[in-house]
């Protein structure tokens, strides 16, 4: 009876080792999975965008073919495309990629943090802050160039500080910040509008082009702090995302896990709001690019890390193909920012009505 108990101990402990060795290569299974899917959408949105980009270097009054193009951008001396290309259709193209990566990953990184897909820039009042910044600098104190970048950069954290500190140790801190956030936004659009008011005739239409989202002043010496920004900012980002990861999971267990969630949480927000800034500085706030990057990244590369970089590279994608519908697609031209909110509209409202037949779960 013994000997055979302990056989029966022994195949169990066999079957239950069988079974463990099994999930295990299941789990692992899985993991390559998600990883290819990963690089295979990231591979894929880079194409987009490399696609996207030639594209706007081509099209125009003028059609120019892809060796003409290539010349033109190389430096060499092209007829009609020297120009064409170089000096008005690639400072634009430039712009679009680098306002869609600042956007799409910063609208990704407040999203993850809080949990909540309603929790990009443009809907909590950061890039509102960011506009009040610029806004005041242009038609008020008639400044340009770098120092509006930082000034924009100061008060899009003091906003972002503003809200998160309001929405802090609150039950649903989530939902509290992106309500407060609208709010906040609310009064930000409200400054802006009476700084319109108050300004030189002269400035109220350059600042409404501006506000509306726009790449047509786009040039290569204004592209330089938005470039910097990004080369800073958003390689800081996906070095953080491991403690992301954590902090998507929730406070209590990224503490746990040793993880230091404010020192994390700081500098993921300054990161953020420095490419917020200085996007929104550049093209003004091109609306819902932020908003719509992450949830389509999500989408496309399914459940498990933070979609940081497939979110970036989707607001290039998105900027990019925007102005290009608003450039080519109707009889008038339309500022990209346009294009952006009529896509981007049905999907907020979309989010809303889940948001409320989910009872504020969404």
């Amino acid at each position: 009876m013994s000997a055979g108990k302990g056989g029966g101990g022994t195949g169990c402990a066999g079957g239950e080792a069988r079974a463990s060795a099994q999930t295990i290569a299941l789990l692992r299974s899985g993991t390559r999975r998600r990883r290819r899917r990963r690089a295979a959408v990231v591979a894929s949105l880079a194409v987009l965008v490399a696609v996207l980009a030639s594209a706007m270097l081509m099209l125009g009054n003028t059609l120019y073919p892809p060796s003409d193009v290539l010349r033109a951008v190389m430096g060499e001396d092209v007829p009609g495309a020297s120009f064409a290309v170089g000096v008005l259709r690639l400072p634009r193209a430039l712009a679009a990629i680098l306002a869609g990566l600042a956007f799409g990953a910063a609208g990704s990184v407040f999203q993850t943090m809080l949990r909540n897909p309603l929790a990009s820039p443009d809907v909590i009042g950061i890039s509102a802050g960011c506009s009040v910044a610029a806004v005041a600098c242009i038609v008020v104190f008639h400044l340009s160039g770098a120092l509006v970048s930082v000034v924009s950069v100061v008060f899009g954290l003091v906003v972002a500080a503003l809200i998160y500190l309001l929405a802090k140790d609150r039950e649903g801190a989530g939902g509290k910040l992106v309500l407060i956030g609208i709010g906040v936004g609310a009064l930000m659009n409200a400054v802006v509008s009476y700084l319109l008011l108050k300004a030189s005739e002269y400035d109220v239409p350059a600042a409404y082009r501006w506000l509306t989202g726009s790449l047509n002043a786009s040039r290569m010496d204004g592209l330089v702090p938005l470039a910097v920004a990004v080369a800073v900012f958003l390689p800081a980002v996906l070095v953080l995302v491991r403690g992301l990861e954590a902090i998507e999971m929730g406070d209590d267990m990224a503490k746990a896990l040793g993880g230091r969630v404010e020192r994390t949480r700081a500098l993921l927000i300054l990161g953020a709001v420095g490419l917020v800034a200085f996007a929104t500085v550049t093209t003004g706030p091109i609306a819902f690019v932020a908003f719509l990057s992450g949830p389509i990244a999500v989408r496309l590369t399914g459940p498990g890390r933070p979609c940081i970089l497939p979110a970036a590279l989707l607001g290039a994608a998105l900027v990019l193909g925007a102005d290009l519908i608003g450039q080519f697609a109707f009889d008038t031209r339309f500022p990209v920012g346009v294009i952006t909110g009529i896509l981007g509209a049905p999907y907020l409202l979309f989010l809303l009505i889940r948001l409320n037949r989910s009872g504020g779960s969404l």
